[in-house]
């Protein structure tokens, strides 16, 4: 792989990139007869096991239910009734106490009864009624039990102490994906955003919110609020200062990051709420918070800031459910967005009516939550907007088992699966993991320029800068090793890093990729100490 093939690839998503790298990879892979390592996608390889057996088998309790009302030799059934619904799930738990999922739906029920004040039948009518899928999602926004019992997760999951006062309200969307689409949508089209404003990133950061704001459909300036190696991946307070442009008309960020695995110090988190109360009041902030829940004692600024700030969450990672798309858009009752928008222009104003009128004869008062449910629809689809109904059952069931697990248990166990993995990679590339308590270990960020600085020298690192194309660390990989990493360039970390999923592959693996970046950075280095300088453009990325 050449430095002009290299080259093509530089204008290309690493999500994009990594396909070249697999083909690579499984190409050398078969001819070594060696193991094919993909750790470029962090999709997890475990799963939460208890909620689902809980939802098969309530599954089969809806479908008794849906008999119960109407029952035909040819399929046909009804749709199960409210009264009563609860003594009957009991009746059926009972009778099929030895099958999985029984004992949780069995705890499950009194438990958000009595967490939550829910009438028993209503709260086991709800979920009957939306496992079997036999209606339209009402409200759309989310089912109502479901909101409670999400709410009360994500008040656990990310905004940690204190609570903030109030309450949000909540989306249910198809996973942290369909969250950024429909947020990007509705500031653009409430007039929040427009084309040519200037918004801050917080980098290094999910390569899909650096594309997105270039797409035509927004048309955004950037300005990168770095947060650096060497200052533990924290923006430092000239970073920070940066925010103080009245230009900058939003701060996005995800938390912990992506690709660097770091979540924001409490302290970091101070200095962002200080200068928003007292600098910059009108900031708007997104905060995309999936990994939250590897990081001990969490803090999210939906907790710290919740009037200016939209929240993205997805179960996906901490349940292992990318396959189930379950996500969920917070913004808080009282809110900067709904200010913004009732002090637009008049002309503007009417441009949202119009666009609204035909949801509501006052468009004038839906909220901005609202306005992203029916934005997610176009508007004129609205009445069929929502999270299909399954789904919402799945996402109540996710929370309700981690609200019951007082002792974190399963919290616990994540935590250790991803600790072995970096443990594992960092043996094998003879390095040692320095404490750092807002590290999730999700992601491992290998900087290979830092490395090189300080093994090879200044001048040895901007030498190979110089003479060889970033991605070559990734190609050589893939051509040398079979290993697939995603090149860090792309998230606007480092050029000369690599991305370690340490969720997807099993533990022993680990050390294996640490062998072959190690591997890599030898060749490397005898390169450089053989040519002694000499033109290395020409070195293929396979020798």
């Amino acid at each position: 792989m050449s430095v002009i093939d290299l080259h093509s690839f530089e204008t290309l998503s690493p999500f994009e990139i990594k396909d070249e790298l697999i083909k690579l990879a499984k190409k050398t892979s078969k001819l070594t007869q060696s193991a094919f390592l993909n750790a470029g996608r962090g999709n997890p390889n475990w799963i939460a096991t208890t909620p689902r057996e809980g939802f098969f088998l309530f599954g089969q309790f809806a479908i008794t239910e849906s008999k119960r009302v109407m029952e035909d030799e040819v399929g046909l059934g009804g749709m199960p009734k409210e009264r009563g619904i609860a003594h009957r799930l009991e009746t059926f738990l009972a009778a099929h106490s030895d099958m999985p999922g029984a004992s949780f739906l069995a705890e499950m029920v009194p438990f958000a009864v009595k967490t939550f004040g829910f009438d028993p039948d209503a709260f086991v009518f709800e979920l009957a009624d939306s496992i079997i899928g036999d209606n339209y999602p009402v409200p759309d926004r989310m089912l109502v039990h479901n909101e409670k019992v999400t709410h009360e997760y994500l008040m656990w999951a990310m905004c940690g102490d204190p609570r903030p006062a109030g309450k949000f309200d909540l989306y249910a969307v198809e996973g942290g994906t369909a969250a950024m689409c429909y947020i990007f949508k509705s500031l653009k089209a409430n007039r929040l955003l427009k084309p040519g404003d200037t918004i801050a990133l917080g980098t290094p950061i999910f390569t899909p919110y650096i594309e997105m704001t270039h797409l035509e459909d927004y048309d955004l300036k950037v300005v990168n609020i770095q947060a650096r190696q060497e200052n533990r991946f924290q923006y430092s307070d000239e970073e920070l200062k940066k925010l103080e442009d009245p230009k900058i008309k939003a701060f996005f960020v995800v938390n912990p990051g992506n690709p660097t695995g770091v979540a924001l110090s409490h302290e970091t988190i101070g200095k962002i709420a200080t200068l928003v109360k007292t600098k910059r009041p009108d900031l708007m902030l997104l905060t995309d918070d999936v990994y939250g829940t590897f990081v001990p004692g969490f803090r999210s600024l939906l907790g710290e800031l919740p009037q200016n700030t939209i929240g993205v969450y997805s179960y996906s990672k901490y349940f292992g459910c990318t396959g189930w798309r379950l996500g969920v858009i917070s913004v808080h009752e009282n809110n900067i967005y709904d200010e913004k928008i009732a002090k637009l222009p008049d002309a503007e104003l009417k441009a949202l009516d119009k666009r609204y009128g035909a949801i509501t004869l006052e468009p004038r008062k839906v909220k901005f939550i609202d306005r992203i449910v029916a934005d997610s629809r176009d508007v004129a689809l609205n009445h069929t907007a929502g999270l299909s109904l399954p789904q919402q059952v799945m996402m109540t069931m996710f929370s309700l088992v981690e609200l019951m697990d007082t002792e974190k248990k399963y919290q616990k166990a994540c935590r250790d699966i991803v600790y072995r993995r970096i443990h594992a990679l960092l043996e094998g590339l003879e390095l040692e993991l320095p404490p750092n308590p807002n590290y999730d270990a999700y992601y491992g960020l290998i900087d290979f320029e830092f490395w090189a600085k300080k093994n090879l020298g200044p001048e040895a690192a901007e030498n190979l800068k110089k003479h060889v194309h970033p991605l070559d660390l990734a190609f050589r990989l893939a051509e040398s090793h079979g290993i697939v990493l995603l090149n860090g360039g792309g998230f606007d970390a480092p050029d000369w890093s690599l991305r370690v999923s340490l969720a997807n592959l099993d533990d022993e693996v680990y050390e294996e990729i640490g062998r072959g970046v190690r591997s890599i950075a030898r060749s490397y280095r005898a390169e450089i100490e053989g040519s002694h300088g000499a033109d290395t453009k020409k070195v293929p990325a396979g020798d």
